[in-house]
């Protein structure tokens, strides 16, 4: 008799395996549709499994689907810009943008469907999803800084430039990643210290900040 060749063995996904499946392909989904577009069916036939299977994991539905999917790419992303206080400022934020960049690079449906969280508002706790990410970036940016009591002008300066790398970042998606990611990393870094002057003008908090990091960068 002919060996018949062995069938693989079906290997059952644990709790989190699955949740983290059924998350990962609802974040693909509203990447690229909107979440009144978007079905549990949807989701379900991406994952391959069953309807009632999704709403075993999600039984408060498409709604609580959606924030957990949010939520998880949030997570990922906060955790890019946990970086130590030591050494110059510059190298540090390379360092947490080379981060960020890797997870726009290796999530971009997640980072999409994020940043659509942020601006097709489903509920009052999707929109605080997405600001938290950025109110961690910025607290995290004031903290290398140095700086724990922000004047307006600061703050401003901060999120305007935390909302420019969002933007250039996902329009780094659309044009097929390009320039290459390093350059776009520096390039982001300068802008950075190019607001900085220019508040810096208008400002005595962000000059001081500008002349403390010029002393900072020659160490």
């Amino acid at each position: 008799m002919t060996p018949q060749a062995a069938t693989p063995a079906y290997r059952r996904l644990s709790v989190e395996e699955r949740r983290r499946q059924l998350l990962d392909s609802a974040l693909s989904l509203f990447a690229h549709r909107a979440p009144e577009d978007v079905s549990l069916d949807d989701v379900a036939e991406a994952a391959g499994v069953s309807r009632p299977l999704v709403y075993r994991y999600f039984p408060g539905g498409k709604q609580q689907l959606y924030e957990a999917a949010l939520r998880s790419a949030a997570d990922a992303l906060r955790q890019c810009f946990d970086e130590a206080r030591e050494g110059p400022l510059l190298p540090r934020l390379s360092r947490a943008l080379d981060r960020y960049l890797a997870f726009v690079d290796g999530h971009d449906a997640g980072f999409s469907a994020l940043l659509q969280g942020g601006s097709v508002v489903e509920t009052s706790r999707t929109g605080a999803i997405v600001d938290e990410v950025r109110r961690a970036a910025a607290e995290n940016i004031f903290g290398h800084l140095g700086v724990t009591d922000p004047g307006p002008r600061l703050r401003m300066t901060v999120r305007m430039w935390i909302t420019a790398v969002e933007a250039a970042s996902l329009i780094w998606l659309d044009e097929d990643k390009q320039p290459a990611v390093g350059e776009l990393r520096d390039w982001l870094v300068e802008q950075f210290m190019a607001v900085l002057m220019v508040t810096a003008g208008r400002d005595p908090q962000t000059a001081a900040v500008v002349g403390a990091l010029g002393g900072d960068d020659r160490d």
